[in-house]
């Protein structure tokens, strides 16, 4: 959801946990936004200033934990620090790649001064001259706390810092661009920062012609059938291009560390962040031209100073070929008949045939979902939202539930892996409460088929990896939901059911399509190291 919200209305989330626990159960989740580079403030509770360090309750160091994950971190130590503190993490925050944050609020910055003095300030003090230094010493710490903490402060944003491609950068891009006869696009999650809105980013793209493979938040930008988007055989079209612009993608382990560039290819990288721009560069890739700054921008600025040049028709209409190709293969493989249930390709097939224009897309999982970004097409921009590369598990319900927030007329999916469902099923309960309706559908095969994918050809077994096919529609209907069992038997009626579950959520219906599906060979071999 910090993701969605950010890239929708370019806002900072605000997140508010309990000190301790509450914190240290944030951790992973702070992580993912610091990976997903997305801008959220986490605000967390601690004991009281001048109890910290002296056995309080929930009293731990959480600076140590968020230093590493977090681009500013702050304690709050009296009244008068909380505005410009809080106005300077956001606007960090939003700067540069913009990420997480993190403000520490010990619990006497957090009330009145009436409540707090009769919390802290002894009624009956020890006497003597020990008695008197400690009644001074408290008195002194609470009129300090409060100092200031009534006078007018300016509450306006700060400037946030976005850096740019220079002229001369831009100019030198063009020229790269101007003469491949090749060229490729892989973009990446931030391409859809602020402040370039996707339209406008889509236009460019489709100005340049130039064939594109959409990664992370990226997926949906040109929406599910454009003659320039490429869903299959990157690698080949890697070894062919004789230009790729690394258009916020990073060659971490979905590039093979950058080994699947070609030596012969000129590269034009682009990144906000200078490590990940130049990520493995030492090791297996060299950029003609590196850019630290604003994907989107510098997309925009080509566009406009490629005025006339388009791609080369053949290159980007053979990509589609194969892409076609591909495709048949794929939906062939859909046809087959598992050994027990359901094809899980024909079932995802269908389900993108059904699901609404305006549908949002969130995956969370590990085979099963693997199998959905080959077969599934994001409607537009901001229409897909996965764990990311972090390979945050566990996403689902708290994803779907800020996408229907952000988008509450939207049809919103969650594609679970069974084993992935068990981290946040129990959100089923907040859907109803909070009358958030959206469909999830989990791919039931009794494992955690990932894992067993690369365990069992290695170590001979599937210790640990087999699960059972749960009742998961079961645990939908007793949160208030509805849920819908299918299996082979139901095949005929698949549309069916999904239709029935499609007017559930219309009405107002959290709903859970637990389909039971079998093995195949699909992406046989995958693994992500």
């Amino acid at each position: 959801p910090v993701r969605l919200l950010y890239r929708s209305v370019g806002n900072t989330s605000v997140v508010a946990v309990t000190a301790g626990p509450g914190l240290t159960n944030a951790v992973t989740a702070v992580k993912n936004a610091q990976m997903a580079e997305s801008p959220l403030l986490l605000i967390g509770g601690a004991a009281g200033t001048i109890l910290q360090g002296r056995g309080a309750l929930q009293d731990i160091d959480h600076m140590s934990l968020f230093k590493p994950l977090c681009k500013f971190c702050a304690s709050i130590r009296t009244i008068r620090e909380i505005v410009p503190t809080v106005r300077n993490a956001l606007a960090i925050a939003q700067s540069g790649t913009p990420g997480p944050v993190f403000i520490e609020f010990p619990l006497d910055t957090l009330y009145p001064f009436h409540l707090v003095s009769k919390e802290f300030i002894p009624k009956s003090p020890p006497k003597g001259l020990m008695g008197n230094l400690i009644a001074w010493y408290m008195k002194n710490h609470m009129l300090n706390l409060y100092a200031g903490a009534w006078e007018p402060r300016d509450v306006s944003p700060l400037p946030v810092h976005i850096p740019l491609a220079t002229d001369d950068q831009v100019q030198k891009c063009i020229e790269l661009v101007s003469r491949a006869k090749k060229p490729v696009i892989l973009l990446g999650s931030q391409a859809v920062l602020a402040p370039t809105p996707a339209e406008e980013i889509r236009k460019a793209l489709e100005g340049l012609g130039i064939p594109c493979f959409l990664g992370g938040m990226s997926r949906g930008i040109l929406g599910k059938d454009s003659p320039i988007q490429i869903r299959q055989n990157r690698r080949d079209a890697l070894k062919e291009a004789d230009l790729v612009l690394l258009a916020g993608t990073v060659c971490d382990f979905r590039l093979g560390y950058g080994r699947v560039l070609s030596r012969h290819s000129k590269i034009i990288a682009v990144n906000r962040d200078k490590s990940q721009l130049l990520k493995n560069s030492d090791l297996f890739w060299k950029p003609t031209i590196a850019v630290q700054g604003d994907v989107g921008s510098l997309l925009v600025q080509l566009s406009k100073g490629l005025k006339g040049y388009h791609c080369p028709q053949e290159w980007p209409q053979s990509l589609k070929a194969q892409d076609a190709t591909k495709e048949a293969a794929n939906r062939a493989k859909a046809e087959e008949k598992t050994e027990q249930h359901l094809n899980p390709l024909k079932v995802l097939y269908r389900v993108d045939e059904l699901m609404a224009e305006d549908a949002v897309i969130v995956v969370d999982g590990g085979d099963f979902v693997g199998s959905a970004a080959y077969i599934l097409r994001p409607r537009g921009p901001l229409h897909w939202l996965d764990p990311g590369a972090f390979g945050t598990l566990g996403v689902g319900g708290g994803f779907a539930l800020g996408a229907k927030l952000c988008r509450p007329d939207s049809e919103v999916w969650i594609i679970y892996g069974d084993g992935s469902s068990g981290y946040s099923i129990a959100e089923f309960d907040t859907f109803t409460r909070h009358k958030t309706p959206i469909i999830a559908v989990v791919g039931n095969d009794a494992g955690w088929t990932q894992i067993s994918r690369e365990q069992v050809p290695m170590l001979g077994s599937n210790v640990a990896c087999g699960l059972a096919f749960t009742d998961y529609h079961t645990v939908a209907d007793g949160y208030g939901g509805k849920g819908y069992l299918m299996g082979r038997e139901d095949e005929e009626k698949m549309s069916d059911i999904i239709r029935k579950a499609q007017k559930e959520t219309r009405e107002g219906k959290a709903t859970l399509l637990n389909v039971l599906i079998g093995k195949t060979n699909f992406r046989e071999g995958s693994v992500s190291v």
